[in-house]
C-alpha cells in the first residue's frame, strides 16, 4: 500500500466541473432584530474556501498527486478571489477561463455559535454558451498537449460549466490518448456520458437519472439497475454509493458490494468529492476495480468523521488502508 501511494505522486489529474467559493460568516447570535422576527448574527469571522469541483482538486493534492482544474468563473472580484485561493493552495490556474456574461459562484453559509443559520447562493445555472464551450475545450486540449494527464475528473454541479457537446468532445479527445475518464454526475447531463471509464452517480442520482425506484437492500434489484445504467451509457464500470450501506463496483471482471466501514458520522458534506477522488487515483494508479474502491470507500468514511467540508488526510488514510489489508 506504501508503494501504491508513493505511485499516486506521480500523477497529474485533469478535472472539469463547476467550481465554487464556498464562504462562511461566523458570529454570535443575542438578540433578534426589531425588524422582522429573524436572529442578528453578529460577525466574528469571515472565511473564504475552495468548493465544488476545486474540493476535488484538493483531495487529489492532499494524496499526493497534482491537480490540473478546468473551469469557466465570471470576470468579477470573486474571480480574483478564487484564483488567489487556487495560488495559497500551490494549485494551477491555467485551466480557469474567465467569462463577461457569468458570474463566480459563491456560497455563502451563515453561522450562529457553530449552527448553520442560512446559506445564500450567488450563481447562474444556465450552460455556457457555444463559444465558452470551444473556447474551454481548446484550453482542454492545450493541457492535455503541455501535460501528461493520467486520468479525466468530471465533476458535475449542475451549475453549467459541462455540457453535453464539451462531454462528447473530451471523452473522444480522452479514448485517442488512452486517458480513462472518470464521472461524478448530476440529473442534466447524466446520460450524457457516454462510454466513460467509471460513472459514479449516488444512490439518489441513479434513482432519479433512470427514472426508477427499486429497493437498495435487495441485491438483485440494485444489480439489475446498475446493469441497466451500464448498458444504456456504454460505461466501462459503475461504482454507485450507498450511503451507509456502502459502494457496489460493476465492472466486466467484478461485481461486488463494498460494505461500509463503521464510522461515528458527523458530516456528509464532501465525502461525494473524496471518494471519487481516490477512486481516480486507484484507477490511474493501475489497482483492480475492487481494491481503488475499497480505498474510495475507506476515504469516504474518514472524512464523514470531520465536521464540515475538508480533503482526506493521506497519512490516516494509508494507517487504515495497512489495518483492512486493502
Amino acid at each position: 500500500m506504501k508503494d501504491i501511494f508513493k505511485k499516486f505522486e506521480k500523477l497529474n489529474i485533469l478535472i472539469i466541473g463547476d467550481v465554487m467559493i464556498d464562504a462562511y460568516l461566523w458570529g454570535k447570535v443575542d438578540r433578534i432584530s426589531p425588524e422582522a422576527p429573524v436572529p442578528i448574527l453578529s460577525v466574528t469571522k469571515r472565511e473564504n474556501r475552495l468548493g465544488g469541483a476545486a474540493n476535488v482538486a484538493l483531495n487529489i493534492q492532499a494524496m499526493g498527486a497534482n491537480p490540473i482544474i478546468c473551469s469557466i468563473v465570471g470576470d468579477d472580484g470573486h474571480s480574483e478571489t478564487f484564483i488567489q485561493l487556487l495560488n495559497e493552495q500551490n494549485i494551477s490556474a491555467e485551466g480557469i477561463v474567465k467569462s463577461h456574461d457569468r458570474i463566480t459562484t459563491i456560497k455563502t453559509r451563515l453561522l450562529g455559535h457553530h449552527q448553520q443559520m442560512l446559506r445564500v447562493d450567488d450563481e447562474v445555472t444556465h450552460e455556457i454558451t457555444h463559444h465558452e464551450t470551444d473556447t474551454l475545450f481548446n484550453r482542454i486540449q492545450l493541457l492535455l498537449q503541455t501535460h501528461k494527464i493520467d486520468a479525466i475528473i468530471f465533476e458535475d454541479y449542475d451549475k453549467g460549466v459541462i455540457t453535453s457537446k464539451l462531454i462528447e468532445q473530451v471523452v473522444d479527445l480522452a479514448k485517442t490518448s488512452n486517458i480513462p475518464t472518470i464521472v461524478d454526475p448530476k440529473k442534466r447531463n447524466f446520460l450524457h456520458y457516454k462510454h466513460v471509464t467509471l460513472f459514479k452517480p449516488n444512490l439518489k442520482e441513479l434513482k432519479e437519472g433512470l427514472k426508477i425506484d427499486f429497493d437498495a437492500r435487495n441485491n438483485e434489484e440494485l444489480k439489475n439497475a446498475i446493469e441497466h445504467l451500464k448498458d444504456k451509457i456504454g460505461a466501462n464500470m459503475v461504482m454507485v454509493t450507498l450511503s451507509e450501506l456502502g459502494i457496489y463496483i460493476n465492472s466486466s471482471e467484478e461485481k461486488v458490494l463494498i460494505p461500509a466501514n463503521i464510522r461515528d458520522i458527523s458530516d456528509v458534506s464532501g465525502a461525494g468529492d473524496t471518494v471519487v477522488s481516490v477512486a481516480a487515483l486507484g484507477l490511474a494508479a493501475g489497482l483492480t476495480p475492487t481494491r481503488f474502491t475499497a480505498l474510495a470507500n475507506l476515504a469516504g468514511g474518514l472524512v464523514c468523521e470531520k465536521v464540515g467540508v475538508v480533503p482526506i488526510d493521506k497519512d490516516q488514510l494509508l494507517e487504515e488502508a495497512k489495518k483492512n489489508k486493502i
